[in-house]
């Protein structure tokens, strides 16, 4: 079975950095046809996708975010990192990880289709 468990910091301040990391075992985040990705839910709100990185590598965001996150990977632990820069208190959230299936047609994600997801992480951005 496909597990993914995060883990960071439960409060972050304002202005600084929030940093999380999402550990993935039973598979391979280098297993083709897959997109690990970070995802949202703001109290009472619904969830928003925040970006993904692919098998290969390669990063991809949302662009509704007033601040660019970044996701990298560390291969040899199977683990893939959300950094999210100078935090706000809008930024605070449940944050999951999640795998993305891929159409495999068209080689991109099945928008909204998630087969495993980890049990997510609550962060707070307060002073």
């Amino acid at each position: 079975q496909v597990q993914l468990q995060e883990s960071g910091p439960g409060l972050v301040k304002p202005s600084q950095t929030l940093s999380l990391t999402c550990t993935v075992s039973g598979d391979s985040i280098t297993t083709a046809d897959y997109y690990w990705t970070w995802i949202r839910q703001p109290p009472g709100k619904k969830l928003e996708w925040i970006g993904h990185i692919s098998a290969g590598g390669t990063t991809y965001y949302s662009p509704s975010l007033k601040t660019p996150p970044s996701i990298s990977r560390d291969t040899s632990k199977n683990q893939f990192t959300l950094q999210l820069s100078s935090v706000t208190p809008e930024d605070t959230a449940v944050y999951f990880c999640a795998r993305a299936v891929e159409d495999t047609d068209y080689r991109r994600p099945v928008t909204g289709q998630y087969d495993y997801w980890g049990q997510g992480t609550q962060v707070t951005v307060s002073s």
